[in-house]
Parts: C-alpha cells; sequence; structure tokens
C-alpha cells in the first residue's frame, strides 16, 4: 500500500512544486540583501537582524531547496514509473539514486524548516498559520519589507496586523 500510495500521491506534489514555484518565484529571486543576510548568520551571531525583504535569504534558500529538490525528485520519479518509455537500464539506476539521495536530502530540509517555522523563530507559526504577522515583528525580522509596506499605506492591510 505503501509503494501504490506514493506512485499515485506523486502527481499531487508535482502539482504542488509547480503551483509553489508560480506563487512565490517573484518574492524569492535572490538580491544583494541575502548576501548581508547570510554574512550576519540571519542576526543569530550579534542580536541584530540584518535588514531583509518580504522572505529572508534563509527563507529563499529553502524555497529553492524545495523547488530544484522537488524537480529533481520528480523527473526521477517518472522516469521510474515509466520505465519502458526511452530509458535503459543504466539511467533506470541514475534515476533510483538520484530519487533517493535527493529525497532524503529534501526531507532533512523540511526537518529544518519545519523547526524554524514552530520553535525556533518566535512568531513564524503565527505567520504561517494566520497569514499575517504582527507590525513590530516585520520591523524586527523584514525590515525591508516592512519599509515597503509602511510606503505602500499597508500598515493594517493583509500582511501585517496592529501591535499586540
Amino acid at each position: 500500500w505503501a509503494q501504490f500510495s506514493h506512485n499515485y500521491l506523486s502527481f499531487a506534489c508535482t502539482t504542488g512544486v509547480v503551483l509553489m514555484f508560480l506563487i512565490w518565484v517573484g518574492r524569492n529571486l535572490p538580491s544583494r540583501n541575502d548576501i548581508t543576510w547570510f554574512k550576519n548568520g540571519g542576526g543569530m551571531f550579534g542580536g541584530k537582524e540584518p535588514p531583509a525583504e518580504k522572505f529572508n535569504g534563509g527563507e529563499k534558500l529553502i524555497f529553492w531547496i524545495a523547488t530544484i529538490g522537488g524537480c529533481l525528485v520528480i523527473a526521477s520519479g517518472f522516469v521510474l514509473l515509466f520505465p519502458f518509455y526511452g530509458t535503459t537500464v543504466a539511467n533506470m539506476e541514475l534515476a533510483e539514486i538520484v530519487h533517493s539521495v535527493v529525497a532524503v536530502l529534501y526531507i532533512s530540509a523540511m526537518f529544518v524548516h519545519i523547526y524554524m517555522g514552530t520553535i525556533g523563530v518566535e512568531g513564524a507559526f503565527e505567520a504561517m498559520s494566520e497569514g499575517t504577522v504582527d507590525v513590530n515583528w516585520a520591523k524586527e525580522r523584514h525590515s525591508l519589507w516592512y519599509e515597503e509596506e509602511m510606503q505602500s499605506g499597508a500598515t493594517h492591510g493583509q500582511a501585517m496586523r496592529p501591535a499586540e
């Protein structure tokens, strides 16, 4: 049953990766601010959060790991799922290795993401579950995005809620 469901759920996974990419790629393109963010360890060392856009360097890294890793797992998985369509035994063996190794790395990255989104970063779980963040939280952790929202007049809009 596990293999049977795995094979059929692959189509839902493919749809999810494609939608994730289309929805969030615009805000996850690397920028110079991300270099500064990584140089400062995301604020973990030195106490002050480096300037960040709506998504900081670490969040963008998780996005690209999920996108690229997801595409590699999907492509190799489809080679394994449809073995009689223009492939060789050598390609099947390569697909098996790529599928397994990338899946393990992908799952490891998702464990880090789950940790950071639940207990690793205060306020992150509420941001994901409610879709909004406290104005002070945004100002402290994503200062460039905060400034962008303030300039557009979205102080109490969809993305941010008044300080509690």
